[in-house]
């Protein structure tokens, strides 16, 4: 380390037209070239008459990389257009004022052609060789509140329940790999279960034109047990797990289940937690009321606790039709709470922890954004590193925040980075591989 007053003789200049910010991008710009993303956008997204129509393929790449290498405002796209970053992006870098122009001119079916373009986008990926295929698919629902602070935002501009502004998208990732499915945004005020039934539907008919041909499961919260969603499953030959609201009569039908049925299940408490099962049947007024498995997880509350005073256990239960051992399926339930990592990677890995616009569906077309950024840097992860599940964070230290420097020698284009760094060989490997994906039809 340099002393202090040698560390102050140091002198900067801004005077270097071929240093490349975050030259790591090259690798998820690869992938989303290879992908054809440019070129869906063009083909998909008509904004018609409205100022940020042109070149629109260019914008979206643009904000993509942007979210990827750290940014989440439209002023962050700014650090792009320094230097030679732009030649491992592959596209003409816009301007701040030019995004802002462009994502003002959505309307609510614009945001509706970028779903189409995600779908292609995930049909396309899952092609080359990173989708189930055959193999049994689960699918986490879950919504998350994103808080904003402006006080004339579309959708926003009412506290919701947790006393908040802000929008509560509606999402569903894929277990095991983080891949966001599909998204949707909502006003901050909107129920948690409100048009999730359509958004299921929706999802289960992208998963299948993506190529997922074997069987699918859908865990979710309490949040989404309504008969309208258990319906929606029912018609799309979907196995459901839903976590139950719990009632009198259904806390009658719990404590009912013989001692005996109980089956202890490793916890951090010594005999501290049972699982048991029964039949009941949710939403017996409908016509269509069926019974299912009500598994429950019982637990004993924390000594000295409140809860301790009141009760000998806590119960938490959710009804099911799928087929297994009650103990398996109660433990694969709650790896349902794994859907939190991927919404905390999209709020803090990309950008979708500030929506910037005061219109709806300019922030609407901010999540497909994100959503899109967030899946590239995790088939990023995938296809050319061979890690399933990494963070964008870790993506970003070790590979996308590279500094680079373009030089061209003998009709030669070179792009040079630090000398021993740690993660060279993965980053010559995956370029390697990237470059070699099959191009779609």
């Amino acid at each position: 380390m340099l002393p202090r007053k040698r560390l102050h003789r140091i002198q900067i200049a801004f005077d270097d037209p071929r240093l490349v910010n975050n030259a790591g991008l090259i690798l998820p710009a690869t992938l989303a070239l290879q992908l054809g993303l440019p070129q869906l956008v063009d083909r998909h997204l008509d904004l018609g008459c409205a100022p940020g129509r042109a070149n629109v393929g260019d914008k979206i790449m643009t904000l993509v990389a942007s979210a990827l290498a750290g940014g989440d405002c439209i002023d962050d796209a700014d650090g792009l257009r320094s230097g030679r970053t732009a030649a491992v992006l592959g596209c003409t870098v816009k301007a701040p004022s030019t995004l802002g122009v462009f994502l003002r001119s959505f309307r609510w079916g614009h945001v509706r052609q970028l779903d189409r373009v995600s779908r292609e986008l995930l049909a396309r990926t899952w092609a080359a060789g990173v989708g189930p295929g055959d193999a049994p698919l689960t699918i986490d629902l879950d919504s998350t509140n994103c808080e904003t602070y402006g006080l004339d935002k579309e959708g926003a501009r009412r506290h919701n329940y947790q006393g908040q502004r802000g929008y509560h998208p509606l999402l569903a990732v894929a277990a095991g790999t983080g891949d966001v499915l599909m998204a949707r945004l909502r006003g901050g005020r909107a129920n948690t279960a409100r048009g999730a039934a359509n958004f299921l539907r929706e999802t289960v008919a992208r998963v299948r034109y993506a190529g997922a041909q074997g069987p699918l499961t859908l865990r979710a919260d309490s949040g989404f047990y309504n008969h309208a969603v258990v319906s929606a499953c029912r018609k799309k030959r979907v196995r459901f797990s839903i976590t139950v609201r719990q009632h009198q009569s259904l806390r009658n039908l719990i404590e009912a289940i013989p001692e005996e049925d109980w089956k202890p299940i490793p916890y951090w408490m010594e005999d501290a937690a049972d699982v048991a099962e029964t039949t009941y049947t949710p939403f017996e007024t409908q016509p269509d009321a069926t019974p299912v498995r009500l598994i429950v997880r019982r637990v004993k509350p924390t000594p000295g606790s409140q809860l301790a005073l009141f009760h000998t256990y806590s119960y938490h239960g959710f009804v099911t039709d799928r087929e297994g051992d009650t103990l398996e399926l109660e433990a694969d339930h709650r790896s349902h709470a794994q859907v939190e990592n991927a919404i905390r990677d999209l709020k803090y890995g990309v950008g979708l922890n500030h929506l910037p616009s005061g219109r709806f569906p300019a922030n609407a077309a901010w999540l497909a954004v994100q959503v899109m950024a967030h899946n590239l840097a995790r088939w990023t992860a995938r296809i050319a590193l061979g890690q399933q599940a990494v963070t964008t964070k870790t993506l970003r230290q070790r590979f996308f925040s590279l500094a680079g420097r373009i030089t061209r020698k003998a009709r030669r284009i070179t792009l040079h980075l630090p000398q021993g760094w740690p993660w060279q060989d993965q980053v010559n490997a995956a370029l390697v591989k990237l470059r070699t994906l099959p191009l779609p039809a």
